[in-house]
């Protein structure tokens, strides 16, 4: 085995619940995954009722303990716990030790047959304390047969004396001996009609018939011929274990009929939601499968984009949106037969799916016992993982088709900005040189002011066009850097030089740290990201206000600030949000710009892996902290 794994059988006595506890906390000692598992018989009334119904009492127990259960078929139950345990590679078996009674002489324990028929499988048998024992003690059944069972022992009492009927008649042509065949397969047909209770009666009165009527002398239980006795023991023999054979056939048959009406249910349901492809298909799937499965009313509710629950359908079943709503939020089960408001009339199941909860199930059973046995339960998880998967397959094909619109949007925008700023660059230019030659010959005044105007105006478009340039080949192709060791003073002097005509009316200082190291960036993106951050300060802030760069290294980084003393963050937007494409602090705005160059300085810098955040000032102002990686600078023999 890959790790520890535990199979707990129980017995359907009181004293497995101590059992279950204990199991409980080996399991968590050795960090174990456990099952507990119940060998069902064949027969499920009178007084193996009782004891039925307390092993789905242990095993409901044993779930909430967080193990996994279920209930076998078979006769053997030895033979049952060990291929159980072969077939989930448990390990160990942990079984409880129940006393013999004074007249089980011949009694063999489970754990004593595992022992001897399959040595190679590790036990631990946990005994009973004498609380345990007196627990454990089975009450004494009443008087007389339990009523479900009375009409059967009645049916088989007919058949055997119809067959003493027939027997009579046909005593006139052949032996005595012949018509035992008769008395046989009527053993045989009660058995594999009504069980084996009703089986054993029928072999018993069976011979008893056959003395009292046709054995010499008649109408008298007396034999004068001892070989009689041989010929009434060999016959009821031969009856009891003809019956018990076939009261076993017949128990296997019907479990698995219950197997593969599970298997096809499942089956069925699967290949129908993989057809669905809308809500409404998976609900009409969902109602109609599940009321036929499980014999029950069926609701479903789905919740909105506000994660509201809304009844998308329920079959004439009375829906309350509230439990609904609580099951949603909280992940689990409520209503009838649950421990949170159990006065409901309809169970409301969670359907989780791997991502989170899909929505609510609602079922109103016509037996609410139904969902006690394990295979059960079992059934129902695989039906509700099955439509939450459908739903959640739903889902993700909305959003798809929503993700690839917004691609092709996101496309078509990046081309025609793309196409638009590569056409607006030449007359820029031209208008950036014109303005640059016109101003040395141009008189003092208003011409003045006109082209420094022109000239400012045309730089700030084309630092626009670039942001939009710049990001548009992001978007299609990543940030490619070029990384050479550079100087962060030479890149943060380049920036300034740039937007010496844009910072001309503000404070600037710059505070680098002695020996700064050199870093390995690319040096034009990094400057494109210092030219952003400033420009940005001198756009927002008041003229005559300290706009401020410094650089220092903390450690392995190397921190790059760049802080004003505007008015800082705008009401109502956090500092994360400054960051995103074609977002600004006022919608309306006085201030040239579409929002782009903060995110283009957020992609470069996570591209060269580092990260940019902004800070509010206590007082007024905004810094943007850039952090960079140090690395290891070569030696100077090196370069």
């Amino acid at each position: 085995p890959a790790r520890e794994r535990l199979l707990v059988g129980i017995a359907g006595d009181p004293a497995d619940e101590r059992l279950v506890r204990e199991a409980a906390r080996l399991a968590q000692k050795l960090e174990a995954d456990w099952m507990v598992v119940h060998v069902a018989p064949a027969q499920r009334r009178g007084i193996g009722a009782s004891r039925y119904a307390a092993a789905m009492k242990t095993l409901a127990l044993a779930a909430e303990f967080g193990a996994e259960t279920a209930t076998l078929p078979g006769m053997d139950v030895a033979e049952a716990l060990a291929a159980c345990a072969r077939e989930h590679n448990a390990n160990r078996l942990v079984l409880g030790h129940y006393p013999r009674r004074v007249w089980q002489v011949w009694h063999q324990s489970v754990s004593d047959r595992l022992s001897r028929q399959h040595p190679e499988i590790d036990q631990i048998v946990i005994a009973n304390g004498p609380a345990d024992r007196q627990r454990s003690v089975a009450p004494k059944p009443e008087a007389g047969l339990a009523p479900s069972r009375a009409p059967a022992y009645l049916w088989a009492s007919l058949a055997c004396f119809a067959a003493t009927a027939v027997a009579a008649l046909l005593l006139k042509v052949f032996d005595p001996a012949n018509v035992v065949m008769l008395f046989l397969l009527t053993v045989v047909l009660v058995a594999l009609r009504l069980g084996r209770g009703p089986g054993v009666w029928a072999a018993m009165l069976a011979v008893l018939c056959f003395d009292f009527f046709f054995v010499q002398p008649v109408w008298s239980f007396t034999v004068n011929d001892t070989q009689y006795f041989f010929t009434f023991a060999l016959m009821l023999g031969i009856a009891l274990i003809t019956g018990q054979l076939t009261a076993r056939l017949r128990h296997q048959a019907r479990t698995a009929a219950e197997g593969e009406r599970r298997a096809t249910s499942l089956a069925g349901l699967a290949r129908e939601l993989s057809a669905a492809l809308t809500e409404e298909q998976i609900c009409a799937v969902a109602l109609r499968t599940f009321s036929g499965v499980f014999a029950a009313r069926v609701g479903l509710a789905l919740p909105d984009a506000g994660d509201r629950m809304r009844a998308l359908s329920a079959n004439g079943l009375e829906l309350d949106e509230s439990i609904a709503q609580w099951a949603y939020d909280h992940g689990q089960p409520a209503g009838s037969g649950t421990d949170t408001l159990a006065a409901a009339r309809g169970r409301y199941l969670p359907l989780k799916a791997p991502m989170r909860v899909r929505g609510v199930l609602v079922l109103e059973l016509a037996d609410p016992e139904r969902l006690r046995e394990p295979e059960e339960q079992r059934l129902l998880q695989a039906s509700m993982s099955q439509l939450a998967i459908a739903l959640e397959r739903v889902h993700y094909v909305e959003v798809a088709q929503s993700t690839v619109v917004q691609m092709e949007g996101e496309r078509m925008r990046n081309t025609l900005l793309a196409a638009i700023s590569h056409d607006l660059r030449t007359p820029l230019t031209t208008i950036i040189g014109a303005a640059d030659a016109a101003l040395p010959h141009a008189p003092d005044g208003v011409l003045a002011q006109l082209l420094r105007g022109i000239h400012d105006q045309a730089g700030s478009m084309q630092r626009l066009i670039e942001n939009l340039l710049d990001m548009a080949r992001m978007q299609e192709r990543g940030v490619r850097l070029n990384r050479q060791w550079n100087s962060l003073e030479e890149i943060v002097g380049s920036a300034l030089r740039q937007l010496r005509e844009s910072l001309a009316g503000h404070q600037v200082r710059v505070a680098m740290a002695p020996q700064l190291p050199l870093v390995e960036v690319d040096a034009l993106l990094l400057e494109r990201v210092l030219v952003n951050l400033l420009d940005n300060a001198a756009k927002y802030t008041p003229t005559g206000t300290l706009v401020q760069v410094s650089a220092r290294q903390v450690d392995q980084q190397i921190i790059l600030q760049v802080s004003d003393s505007g008015p800082g963050c705008p009401k109502g937007s956090s500092p994360a949000s400054l960051f995103e494409a074609f977002s600004r602090g006022q919608q309306e705005s006085a201030v040239a710009g579409i929002g782009l160059g903060l995110a283009l300085a957020k992609r470069i810098v996570e591209a060269h892996g580092g990260r940019i955040e902004a800070q509010t000032h206590a007082d007024a102002g905004l810094s943007f902290v850039i952090t960079l990686p140090a690395g290891q600078p070569p030696s100077m023999e090196t370069l």
